[in-house]
């Protein structure tokens, strides 16, 4: 502001003396903000060691772990005010199906196929994920469309091809459908 006005007018529209302004501009810092910039620098060091994760919780729980007791309110004031933030790593999502492959796609036969009048004329399977405390646990499912039964299921570590033939399998054994299933 100082680069678009005189001082003296600033201190005139502010009603402050320039002497007052001068005396203020040279003064050592108060006891709080010469705290406040020591503790900015240990927050610093905590959030450059958590690789920029941390937010202000987990800062301060850092913090008191090496010995410093301070609010959390003021660590995440000091943390704003230093521009620092917690960020978090995004999560993994498993994929089940890769769209772009340079193979043929197949035709949909179910959409040219009439409507199922008995059961096992017309099955259905899909492929699903669940998250566990052990990791990701795939889950394949045939079911019947007609009576909207889960004939046969398979679940497994990972998500190959033998997931999908163990659920045909096992519907395969218990319904032992006609020929001519879709």
């Amino acid at each position: 502001m100082k680069a678009q006005h005189s001082v003296a007018a600033l201190c005139a529209a502010l009603a402050v003396s320039r002497s007052g302004y001068y005396r203020w501009q040279q003064a050592a810092p108060s006891a709080r903000a010469a705290e406040d910039a020591r503790i900015c620098a240990e927050i610093r060091t905590v959030h450059r060691e958590s690789r920029g994760t941390y937010g202000s919780p987990r800062v301060m729980r850092e913090l008191r772990r090496r010995g410093h007791a301070h609010s959390r309110k003021r660590v995440a004031r000091l943390m704003q005010a230093a521009a620092l933030r917690g960020s978090q790593p995004r999560r993994f999502v498993p994929q089940t199906t890769q769209s772009d492959h340079p193979e043929p796609i197949s035709p949909n036969r179910l959409a040219e196929a009439p409507k199922p009048t008995g059961r096992d004329q017309v099955w259905v399977s899909d492929i699903t994920y669940v998250r566990t405390a052990e990791g990701w646990l795939y889950v394949a499912a045939i079911m019947d469309l007609y009576s909207r039964r889960i004939v046969g299921w398979a679940t497994g570590a990972s998500l190959a091809a033998a997931l999908v033939l163990r659920a045909l399998t096992m519907a395969l054994r218990h319904r032992r459908p006609p020929a001519g299933l879709l």
